[in-house]
């Protein structure tokens, strides 16, 4: 799990896997694998960071594969 905070700086953890993208719009928006999204005050790169640390706790040191099939979709039907 990785911490964030809300506009309010209310704080709450979110599971990393379930993130799609994290886009900087200029608030940080987290658009989740459900299409729900998150708006947060967190910076885009401190999102990154803490899935990065995330990801490398559990020994995950590339991409969730679904991560990778979606653009490699993505890139087929460009």
């Amino acid at each position: 799990m990785i911490q964030l905070t809300r506009l309010n700086h209310q704080t709450y953890y979110l599971n990393p896997l379930l993130i799609e993208t994290v886009e900087s719009t200029p608030d940080t928006v987290i658009t989740l694998v459900n299409g729900k999204k998150l708006l947060v005050k967190d910076s885009t790169d401190e999102v990154v960071e803490r899935m990065t640390q995330f990801y490398q706790s559990i020994h995950l040191y590339s991409l969730p594969s679904r991560i990778i099939s979606t653009s490699l979709l993505e890139e087929e039907s460009d």
